[in-house]
């Protein structure tokens, strides 16, 4: 890690915010969002040390607080309000379940839930509301606390928001994210004040960007891509930001991405395929470059935003573990079907796994590397790495030029008839025959062979045969096609982006009158 040094070294969030303030501040909104909200850097660093002197008098210094916010102006000042008094927040994903969402706030060890009246309403979210509420925790509702900020509130909060409430260190923790508990109860990831700004200044290493950039956020801010790269990201380097509260809105983002004019946009190549759908040919003009992650990158997807925009989108990798970003393609060093270089002050290393042959199960550490995690059966206490090293389950091989690609998890492998067999690579077969469906490939239960292949898909031509003959071409073992193909509507998806292959399974499993036990 020597080849790396923070720009952010011994500071912690509400610093650097507060230094990008100092800096950047020219009387326009830095922050803009989809009810018509804005925040120049003033107006955020004041709401922030209102709201943090409110949130002190009702927890305590290093308490986790859970945030149930969307994706606007008010979460950036509830987040940095929590940094100024010292509070950790612990950001909800509001599209997982009721008892989803109570179990991340008992892994924490919550006593009160930051959320919105309005926000609830909008979106639906009476019944986990009702859920936290029965188990004992109490809902901070930011619309009571505005109702009471008074005019010396409002004074002291303008002198004193640059100097933070609470005093606490780099290393610290900073933030708890949470996995998206597809494979059981959801883990916080705690991530440190030094980890985040690490990440942040890891990237800016990489890929040129500046004040005269604008950013489109989609991506909820409880994802990591979303909080760090689509929130914290801009705002610590004068970035103007425009924050939009779905990312499932494909018809409306266009429209509004032409209307506001940003030059950046991160995405998933579902969204992004949804978006150039529904765009007229000039919606992106704006647009210089997107950058993609969280599922694989398709060459059609990059195809259609070069010819049709003239924007480069470009592949990177990331973790919630790693706050997120570990590894991304750059316009100067971009290189498709790989997510590009590890980030300055990354280390790797790749360990053997049965079956596989090209590449190795990846492990990392690095500044960016998580504390530990929170686990449901041990709530509140943080488990950390050894020796700072993060197993990322994810198979991958690097070529000598030091590119990444991504061969898939290690879960996301199946065994059939003694051979590994790359479920993500029977996925990617599958949108090379009909590219413009998508498609979940898993693996069911199979007594003779252990386990056997499953394409469920939107493509209502799909069938074994054509995909048989496909295998043949691309010099792929038949033991690859499917055995089973499922046709449905559509194909579940997480609030991240990501295919929701727990319950594309679940189908599959439903389907073929199979349980887990078969």
């Amino acid at each position: 890690m020597a080849d790396f040094h923070s720009r952010f070294e011994g500071m912690t969030l509400f610093e650097a915010f507060r230094d990008a303030a100092l800096k950047h501040d020219d009387g326009k909104p830095v922050i803009e969002d989809a009810t018509g909200g804005s925040s120049t850097y003033k107006r955020l660093m004041t709401g922030a040390r209102i709201l943090g002197a409110k949130f002190a008098r009702m927890t305590r210094k290093g308490e986790i607080v859970p945030v149930l916010l969307p994706n606007a102006s008010a979460v950036a000042a509830t987040f940095l309000g929590l940094q100024s008094a010292g509070r950790i927040p612990a950001m909800l994903n509001y599209t997982a379940g009721p008892s989803t969402i109570l179990s991340a706030c008992q892994t924490v060890k919550a006593r009160m839930v930051i959320a919105s009246r309005t926000f609830v309403e909008k979106a639906e979210l009476e019944a986990p509301v009702k859920v936290l509420q029965e188990a004992g925790l109490k809902i901070i509702w930011l619309e009571d606390l505005a109702s009471k900020i008074s005019v010396f509130d409002k004074a002291l909060g303008y002198v004193m928001r640059n100097k933070p409430l609470a005093r606490v260190k780099p290393r610290d923790p900073a933030l708890v994210l949470f996995t998206s508990g597809s494979e059981g109860l959801p883990k916080g990831v705690v991530l440190s004040h030094s980890n985040l700004l690490s990440n942040c200044s890891q990237i800016e290493q990489r890929i040129a960007f500046g004040p005269r950039d604008k950013l489109f956020n989609v991506l909820p801010v409880f994802h990591s891509f979303g909080l760090t790269g689509g929130m914290v990201l801009p705002l610590v380097f004068g970035v103007k930001l425009y924050l939009y509260p779905s990312p499932l809105h494909y018809k409306i983002i266009p429209q509004a991405v032409a209307r506001t004019k940003p030059t950046l946009l991160f995405g998933t190549d579902t969204f992004l395929t949804g978006y150039a759908r529904t765009a007229r040919d000039k919606d992106f003009d704006s647009v210089r470059m997107v950058v993609a992650g969280a599922e694989a990158v398709k060459d059609e997807t990059r195809k259609v935003w070069m010819d049709r925009f003239n924007t480069l989108v470009v592949e990177g990798f990331g973790m919630t573990e790693a706050a997120p970003v570990v590894a991304v393609n750059t316009p100067e060093e971009n290189r498709p079907g790989t997510v590009g270089k590890p980030l300055p002050g990354m280390e790797l290393r790749l360990e053997p796994v049965e079956g596989i042959t090209n590449g190795g199960r990846m492990y990392l550490r690095g500044p960016n590397v998580m504390m530990g995690y929170m686990l449901a059966d041990n709530p509140g206490v943080i488990q950390p790495l050894v020796d700072g090293w993060h197993d990322s389950g994810d198979v991958v091989e690097i070529d000598e030029d030091g590119f990444i690609a991504i061969r898939g998890r290690v879960k996301r492998f199946a065994k059939i008839a003694g051979e590994m067999v790359s479920l993500g690579a029977v996925e990617i077969l599958a949108q090379k025959l009909w590219p413009e469906e998508h498609h979940a490939v898993v693996a069911v239960p199979d007594k003779r062979k252990g386990e056997r292949v499953v394409l469920v898909t939107t493509a209502p031509g799909a069938n074994r045969d054509v995909l048989l003959e496909a295998s043949r071409k691309e010099g792929l073992t038949e033991l690859m096609v499917p055995n089973f193909i499922i046709q449905v509507g559509e194909i579940p998806v997480l609030g991240t982006g990501k295919t929701d292959y727990g319950t594309a399974r679940k189908v599959a499993l439903s389907n073929l009158g199979l349980d887990d036990a078969a």
